[in-house]
């Protein structure tokens, strides 16, 4: 059966399709353009209480938010495709780890920073200098921590790419092309090498190759 995912063809969509490429998983993309304030109609409400995206409807299943549709597709489907949960319970408590560390530390400054260098042109609103700096500031911090982490593992939760690394994926992207501020991957000797290991990975260019914004 079909995966559908719903959503517009921003980021948070992108976590979830490169999980389901690298699972093996057949999928298709259901649109939903937020500019018109589909996801708060009311047949998307009935999908979607909170009226966010993305979200996906497998059979009769229904599941939304990003991270936890990308742990139940591991979960499910672990021995298909890339095992990206680990093999043993210590490398899934890693993995768990820095899942929430993605999710806690690093998506808050660079998602602040999509919103004002990228959105607020797009909605006619003025970004603001100095929140932009100060959340360049707080991500360049998380990312020292990850340089630290990376000079002792190829990736966040040990040897072998996982969740926690594919789900750095979409916003990270935005960062190094559409905001043009790359230099705070690549003057981070083992963060430079990670990202350029994942995003080569032919799971994201097929996700890239989707033609999404």
């Amino acid at each position: 059966m079909v995966v559908k995912v719903y959503g517009p063809a921003y980021g948070s969509l992108k976590r979830v399709l490169v999980c389901l490429i690298e699972k093996e998983i057949e999928f298709e993309t259901v649109p939903v353009d937020l500019l018109k304030g589909e996801q708060k109609g009311p047949e998307f409400l009935k999908l979607q209480p909170f009226g966010l995206t993305p979200l996906i409807q497998d059979g009769d299943y229904t599941l939304y938010e990003s991270r936890a549709i990308i742990r139940y597709y591991a979960e499910k489907y672990k021995s298909q495709g890339t095992d990206l949960l680990g093999k043993t319970i210590e490398e899934r408590g890693l993995v768990e780890q820095w899942l929430e560390v993605e999710a806690d530390n690093y998506h808050p400054p660079i998602f602040n920073l999509v919103r004002q260098i990228l959105l607020a042109p797009i909605m006619g609103i003025p970004f603001d200098q100095k929140l932009i700096q100060e959340d360049e500031e707080k991500l360049g911090k998380v990312l020292d921590i990850y340089e630290e982490r990376l000079s002792k593992s190829k990736y966040l939760a040990g040897d072998f790419v996982s969740l926690a690394d594919l789900s750095h994926l979409p916003f990270t992207q935005y960062l190094v092309n559409q905001m043009g501020k790359d230099y705070m991957i690549k003057d981070r000797k083992h963060v430079s090498a990670w990202w350029d290991d994942i995003s080569s990975r032919p799971s994201w260019k097929k996700v890239l190759q989707l033609n999404l914004s």
